[in-house]
């Protein structure tokens, strides 16, 4: 065989394989680049920085743990005052795939998204202008944002926009999968191909497709049969005001699945072999057999990529000008309530 024979044959293998990652209905998702790394920086920061909440305790990384495949591995989490949250919390990673933010949309995006849970009674129980207020009055704080924006302004559009700029960096890839469907055949077991072919041809690809296996439209749940849950959430009706957006919610993405337990908005189901059989039994119809049952999972556990390696950084000490926590509803420390600008 000659060398330029050989060649040929490369090349053609290359687009034979390129043809054949394109035909399929999810897409590798690839590793970040990051190209603002002081932003990044500051975001992560603020990421991990509890004095973003009334009570000093709670920060993003509280409900979205990166310890923990970027959920808290509960129902619902736990609020300010340890309220129960309403809904379970998605994972923050590879959540810049996502159409939208929440599981109803209703957060254009990750800024967005990032502002939410400050001001929330339920959530991190503060206000935007105590949040800005509590970083301003750190001077290390101040120059981060010197350096990041220009001057020392510390606005809740910058805060959220460091925060959205480092949660973009928090991608997963190379998983499994991926490496099988950049050729590798050996990098996914039997099962896992087994239930790859299963997922495509009982239809679950009609929703989970793209980089990150969902996250790109909503869907009734309980297309077929109703999902009976005591949960309050309603959907994207809440946004919408439409009778028809009822139950319909953002397609969550399947990536990390395995780590992202419990399952579903209301996080009542706590094992994938559960979850994989509720949702064909009301999305698609179907009863799944055992052993299809074990391949789905198989599939679906190849979908786990590598977590984003983060070093926790260390924040600025609070000073005599940085707002008091308040972790409880009076000051622990005085029989007098706390002042009432500080509650606000």
């Amino acid at each position: 065989m000659t060398k330029l024979t050989s060649i040929a044959i490369f090349i053609a293998g290359i687009f034979a394989s390129a043809h054949a990652i394109s035909a399929e209905p999810i897409e590798v998702i690839k590793a970040v680049k990051v190209t603002e790394p002081e932003k990044v920086e500051l975001g992560k920061m603020l990421f991990f920085e509890p004095r973003l909440s009334k009570s000093g305790y709670i920060s993003c990384n509280s409900c979205h743990n990166l310890a923990t495949g970027g959920v808290d591995a509960l129902p619902t989490s736990v609020g300010h005052n340890w309220q129960q949250g309403p809904i379970n919390s998605p994972t923050v990673l590879n959540a810049n795939y996502m159409l939208a933010q929440f599981w109803d949309g209703r957060a254009s995006d990750l800024q967005a998204q990032a502002a939410g849970p400050i001001e929330n009674p339920k959530e991190m129980g503060y206000s935007h202008a105590l949040a800005t207020q509590t970083i301003a009055s750190m001077p290390a704080y101040r120059a981060h944002f010197a350096k990041v924006y220009g001057d020392e302004n510390v606005t809740i559009d910058r805060l959220t926009d460091a925060i959205s700029t480092f949660e973009k960096t928090l991608v997963t890839p190379n998983s499994p999968f991926d490496q099988y469907l950049l050729g590798k055949q050996d990098a996914i077991s039997v099962d896992a191909k087994a239930g790859y072919q299963l997922f495509k041809s009982k239809g679950c690809v009609s929703c989970h497709n793209g980089p990150a296996v969902g996250g790109t439209m909503y869907m009734k749940m309980g297309l077929i049969k109703p999902f009976h849950t005591n949960n309050p959430a309603e959907g994207r009706i809440a946004v919408t005001g439409k009778e028809a957006d009822k139950f319909v919610f953002k397609v969550p993405t399947l990536r990390n699945i395995e780590l992202t337990y419990p399952y579903f908005h209301d996080g009542s189901v706590w094992t994938l072999e559960e979850a994989v059989n509720t949702m064909a039994d009301i999305q698609l119809g179907q009863k799944l057999s055992d052993k299809e049952n074990l391949a789905m999972v198989a599939f679906l556990v190849s979908l786990t990529g590598e977590q984003p390696q983060i070093t926790l950084p260390i924040l600025p000490p609070s000073n005599k000008n940085t707002p008091r926590p308040v972790p409880f509803s009076h000051d622990p420390m005085s029989s007098k309530p706390v002042s009432s600008e500080l509650l606000k």
